[in-house]
């Protein structure tokens, strides 16, 4: 991929970084003197609630509204790197993850006999499967001994792999219908830790900030059809809670 060297250079940028910055505290006489920069590894896995949000939903030109998420329970796996600086670290990881959503939508019918319109359910359900760069930044509010509590946040590339993953449509009236997705996306992860030893519980939400579907093509179940389209953005949230061990 031709972002590859871009992206290995940032990461070596973001793990050297903090070796220049030279952390400082008091001194007993008054002057400040540094920190020691440490380092250690570490790995978790957890389970993931993801959240599709589809903005400018439409099929055949007709705005769908009202979609429901039904959460779906994914899981993942990374390895990690904390660099650790005072209270403050840096943490950059990879992670191996299954995500799984499904939106449902009630789609207008045909005219009933009594002059209603009867609608029918239809549904997008997806299991997504990516590789995941978040590069975090973290400051541990609390610290004492062997407990920590800590706050965090950074931006986090994804690369899905779409080989692997798998969207389909049910209950649509066309048919062959196929979502192509990007391989990259970007997001913003937050959240909060909690470290006894060298155990700890990760809690995060992960924001999407693209867009990360090309586009849908289909077949119209009817050839007399001339829009038979489907369209929608899609960005999807993701809630997480992991277990990990310090090495």
């Amino acid at each position: 991929m031709r972002t590859s060297p871009f992206l290995l250079n940032l990461c070596l940028l973001l793990l050297c970084s903090p070796l220049l910055w030279g952390q400082t505290k008091p001194g007993n006489d008054g002057k400040k003197e540094e920190q020691p920069v440490t380092a250690n590894f570490g790995a978790k896995a957890g389970f993931t609630a993801a959240l599709s949000l589809l903005n400018d939903f439409s099929i055949g030109g007709t705005p769908v509204e009202q979609v429901q998420n039904n959460y779906k329970v994914g899981y993942f796996a990374s390895l990690f790197m904390r660099i650790n600086f005072g209270k403050h670290f840096l943490q950059p990881e990879v992670s191996y993850n299954v995500n799984q959503c499904d939106v449902s939508f009630n789609k207008p019918g045909l005219p009933s006999a009594a002059g209603s319109v009867a609608t029918t359910t239809a549904s997008i359900e997806s299991k997504i499967h990516s590789i995941d760069i978040p590069v975090i930044y973290g400051y541990n509010f609390i610290k004492t001994g062997p407990y920590a509590m800590s706050a965090f946040g950074g931006p986090k590339i994804r690369y899905i792999w779409r080989d692997k993953s798998d969207v389909t449509f049910r209950n649509f009236d066309q048919t062959n219908i196929h979502e192509e997705l990007r391989p990259l996306n970007l997001s913003f992860t937050l959240g909060v830790a909690v470290t006894i030893s060298r155990i700890f519980f990760d809690f995060r939400y992960d924001i999407g900030l693209l867009d990360m579907s090309k586009g849908v093509t289909c077949q119209p179940a009817d050839e007399s059809e001339t829009d038979n389209t489907i369209r929608f953005r899609r960005r999807d949230n993701i809630l997480s809670f992991s277990l990990g061990v310090f090495f």
